[in-house]
């Protein structure tokens, strides 16, 4: 039994991130990110796939920024999606939206409040977001319990896609008990800055959970200026 734990007053933010898939849809990375969203749908072609894991080794691979412009491009491509902060230790997902984060994933897990009730219906039409809620003393034993798998299978009926954004692997075991639930995992990889050791760990940890891997981004990578592609979409604003 989880106690309930009140929740802290919080301000709403004024000056949400920027999400290049909304604010420029045709530029290269809302390009790639399109590319990203092709490919997960020709992952499993034999099932439908409806949830999904976004996670990385480490911390500041760019897991929140892709899980957030992924949804943004599914709900573009007309599917009802549902984008939940799943990290309920260093949450970001309300600044990305510019929402309050007061009820959301940890006040439902707790029973303190229902699905509808933290359900926040953003400025892209088709994407609705549950943030993470107030921060709990016991994330990982909240995700492991029965009442996620509830709320799982809650969301799968609502929506087409669900998309998690979970902590990262070698930080904390919450993604591993989270993308075992889940039907598909990509793992975010900053180009240049993460460690080989680090992604070969994450990805061996993630298996022994099994955790169904689809695939990996590799983030900020930079594409020269020669390249055909660059020459193909450059000029596109």
């Amino acid at each position: 039994m989880f106690n309930k734990f009140k929740r802290k007053k919080s301000q709403p933010t004024t000056l949400a991130r920027k999400l290049i898939t909304d604010s420029n849809p045709k530029s290269i990375v809302s390009e790639q990110f399109k590319t990203v969203r092709t490919n997960i749908n020709f992952s499993m072609p034999d099932k439908d796939l409806k949830t999904l894991v976004l996670t990385s080794s480490t911390p500041g691979e760019g897991k929140s920024t892709n899980a957030s412009n992924i949804a943004v491009v599914y709900a573009q491509s007309g599917k009802k999606v549902l984008l939940v902060d799943g990290d309920m230790r260093k949450p970001t997902t309300h600044h990305t939206f510019g929402v309050r984060n007061v009820g959301g994933l940890s006040t439902v897990l707790i029973r303190q409040d229902t699905v509808e009730e933290v359900v926040h219906e953003t400025q892209i039409e088709g994407l609705s977001l549950i943030t993470s809620g107030p921060i709990p003393p016991n994330p990982a034993e909240l995700i492991a319990s029965k009442t996620m798998d509830q709320f799982i299978e809650t969301v799968k009926e609502k929506y087409d896609m669900v998309i998690f954004d979970a902590p990262p692997v070698l930080s904390v075991t919450d993604a591993q008990i989270l993308s075992n639930k889940c039907e598909g995992t990509i793992l975010v990889i900053n180009s240049g800055k993460a460690e080989k050791d680090n992604v070969i760990k994450a990805k061996e940890m993630l298996l022994a959970s099994k955790a169904n891997i689809i695939g990996a981004v590799l983030n900020n990578y930079a594409i020269d200026k020669n390249h055909y592609y660059y020459q193909y979409y450059g000029a596109v604003e």
